[in-house]
């Protein structure tokens, strides 16, 4: 097999796995006692095993390597949930400011699954929006402003996402459309 095959690769994800877990699992636990050392063991060596048998943990990536590039988008992300939590915040409290309710679509520039899952997330998590539905690239959102869905055609959540998965820059293409 080549070094890059698929079956390498998901190895390799279920060892950091292991790896991981027995890591937590000793911090955890605190105790270096032999048989408390092998039931943890056993039951990183379990847990492994049945993540494999239900293919949780496949070639494309592992959670823990992915971490290291997000860490330049989880400040970014925080700061953009500050900014629209006291949007919506003067929207309830100012009877002059405009709600204007409406379901528009996105299309995700993500390459893998865990990048648009990431997208539909971050726009559920910044007040004032919730991803209804995801199928394939395209991402269902309900936005209580215009604000919002112009917020969503500038693309900026889409491009820090697609950065943070791996990738340089999302393809340009039209990236929404408005439903209601």
């Amino acid at each position: 097999m080549k070094p890059g095959h698929p079956v390498n690769k998901r190895f390799v994800n279920l060892l950091l796995m292991g790896l991981l877990l027995a890591a937590i699992w000793l911090l955890l636990s605190g105790l270096f006692k032999p048989l408390l050392l092998v039931f943890g063991a056993i039951s990183v060596t379990l847990t492994v095993i049945l993540a494999a048998r239900m293919n949780l943990i496949d070639a494309e990536s592992h959670p823990v390597l992915m971490t290291f590039r997000y860490f330049r988008f989880w400040p970014w992300l925080i700061v953009e949930i500050l900014k629209s939590s006291l949007d919506v915040a003067k929207r309830i409290l100012s009877p002059s400011m405009p709600i204007s309710p409406m379901v528009f679509e996105v299309r995700a520039s993500q390459q893998t699954a865990v990048g648009r899952v990431v997208l539909a997330n971050s726009f559920t998590l910044t007040p004032g929006t919730v991803t209804m539905d995801v199928v394939g690239d395209r991402l269902t959102v309900h936005s209580l402003s215009r604000e919002a869905v112009e917020y969503a055609l500038n693309g900026e959540m889409d491009r820090r996402v697609t950065r943070a998965e791996g990738l340089v820059e999302p393809p340009a293409r039209a990236r929404v459309k408005e439903i209601t």
